[in-house]
């Protein structure tokens, strides 16, 4: 029986091979157009201009050279409440200057090595602080203190050259400090705290994490006419705005 041979299958070309063809036919005439616009515009030849389109470009480092840089203006930092300054008939708001500030965390067993190195005794009992040459701390919790240093001291070293267990962190920048003082003083922090604020209640020396309005704050009462607000920057405004309007309403 003769044998019937099967005509051989012509390849095909898929729809992708035939796109991509057309793809880099494209790209060469694209190049070529290219390659002549520069040849016109350098007056250089075709040949020329495609050898130096070739060869590897220099590094973007070396190509574009920055300009030497001029020297930075000085900078001030500035407080959220720079100049900010509120009064009325016998009370006073105003910008404290800058202070270390320490939120310091401690077991009781970490008390002793710690008020040694800080210089002063952590206080123990709520509602109470210390205070020792420009340093002062306030109790905040049963393991919780406040140090706020206005002498230029570094609390946060100092903690640091203590091995016991404790935790120290820096938040100068997060705070802000408010003196209101004057007769009036006490009148006008009670319009927006819930607290018993006369002198019996809340002698000097006297602290507490409360609220005033609806921002909380910290308050240490430094003489029996002055008080010391201390809140975060983001609520500054909001507080110092509440204090001079207390402070206007105390005058009324």
């Amino acid at each position: 029986m003769a044998k019937t041979s099967k005509p051989k299958a012509t390849p095909t070309v898929s729809a992708t091979d035939a796109l991509m063809r057309d793809v880099m036919k494209k790209q060469e005439i694209a190049k070529a157009v290219i390659i002549s616009r520069a040849a016109d515009f350098t007056g250089k030849s075709g040949s020329e201009t495609a050898a130096t389109a070739a060869a590897p470009s220099a590094p973007r480092a070396a190509a574009r050279r920055k300009p030497a840089a001029s020297p930075s203006p000085s900078i001030e930092r500035r407080s959220a409440l720079a100049g900010s300054e509120a009064s009325g008939s016998g009370v006073r708001a105003a910008l404290l200057p800058p202070a270390q500030r320490v939120s310091l965390r401690a077991p009781a067993a970490s008390l002793s090595a710690l008020s040694k190195a800080l210089g002063l005794n952590l206080p123990a009992n709520p509602k109470t602080s210390t205070s020792d040459d420009g340093r002062t701390a306030l109790w905040l919790g049963p393991d919780e203190w406040l140090v706020i240093d206005e002498a230029g001291g570094d609390s946060l070293a100092d903690c640091a050259k203590v091995k016991v267990l404790h935790s120290a962190v820096d938040v100068s920048h997060r705070n802000v400090a408010i003196l209101v003082s004057g007769a009036a003083c006490e009148a006008a922090l009670s319009s927006g705290c819930p607290q018993d604020l006369s002198l019996y209640a809340f002698p000097v020396g006297a602290c507490s994490r409360t609220i005033l309005g609806k921002a909380e704050i910290v308050l240490l009462r430094t003489a029996e006419d002055a008080f010391r607000v201390e809140c975060w920057r983001s609520f500054s405004d909001y507080v110092f705005g509440f204090l001079a309007d207390a402070a206007h309403d105390a005058a009324a």
